[in-house]
């Protein structure tokens, strides 16, 4: 609950930024491993990494301005404030689309590799919730519960107050949906199902635990918060696309054809 761990000189390391780090390392080397296990080029991953983490994180500033569009158009200087204020939703549309075109123009099989980082995507997250309950952002509603943690040098969570810890209840889910995937992952009947399991499950536990976000500064849609707006349409499409991929159904064929080739 202190976003300032460290001070060298004019060097200040902040919790967020660094979990944001460690959490990019943990997910890379976690894919990496996976990729070598099941036969897979360990450099085409690292360059589809670096080219979805880099439009996911401008897809998650952009649709954060989207969000914030009045107060841009009442003050454009709110543009300036490129550390602060990302959409986890954005940077997970803009990646996969990034990923989706790197991988058509290398040639690569894109469900395979979907397949392979989704578990790592949800590993990452995990450890990003623990930086904004460093730094004190995407924090919850006042409650009375004994579960309530307060925060006393947020700039971004009302201080004095307890709240609830939205933070640290969506790091502990995002870690136990990295481990779901990893298991489902050895036991999937075609290409395009971890993934898919990925955007259900992440869509419906984002969507519930919207109702006790307290930072309602992201917008709404009606009376839905921005997140469970898209969390409708982005568990719809994991639904089609697990049915789909399960009916194309072609790891069982492949090994089918392979018994029938002995």
């Amino acid at each position: 609950m202190k976003n300032d761990l460290l001070t060298i000189g004019p060097l200040t390391i902040h919790g967020y930024g660094l979990m944001i780090a460690i959490g990019f390392f943990a997910a890379y080397v976690a894919a990496e491993q996976r990729a070598k296990k099941m036969g897979m080029n360990p450099d085409q991953l690292f360059n589809l990494t670096i080219y979805t983490m880099v439009f996911g994180l401008l897809s998650a500033k952009l649709l954060y301005y989207i969000t914030i569009i009045k107060d841009i158009i009442a003050n454009p200087r709110l543009l300036l404030n490129v550390a602060d204020g990302f959409v986890v939703y954005g940077g997970i549309i803009g990646g996969i689309l990034a990923g989706y075109v790197f991988a058509r123009v290398k040639k690569m099989d894109f469900w395979k590799y979907f397949d392979l980082v989704v578990p790592s995507i949800a590993l990452a997250q995990g450890f990003g919730r623990i930086g904004c309950f460093l730094a004190g952002c995407c924090y919850g509603t006042e409650t009375t519960s004994p579960i309530g943690i307060v925060f006393h040098e947020s700039q971004f969570a009302p201080n004095g107050v307890p709240l609830v810890p939205t933070q640290t209840i969506s790091s502990i889910l995002n870690f136990l949906h990295f481990f779901v995937l990893i298991i489902f992952a050895k036991h999937k009947k075609a290409d395009g199902q971890v993934a898919a399991l990925y955007l259900i499950l992440y869509s419906i536990g984002r969507f519930i635990l919207e109702f006790y976000r307290g930072d309602l500064i992201r917008g709404t849609v009606g009376q839905l918060s921005t997140s469970q707006f898209i969390s409708i349409f982005v568990c719809i499409a994991g639904v089609i696309l697990f049915i789909i991929s399960g009916k194309r159904n072609p790891i069982i064929k492949e090994t089918k054809e392979t018994d029938s080739g002995n």
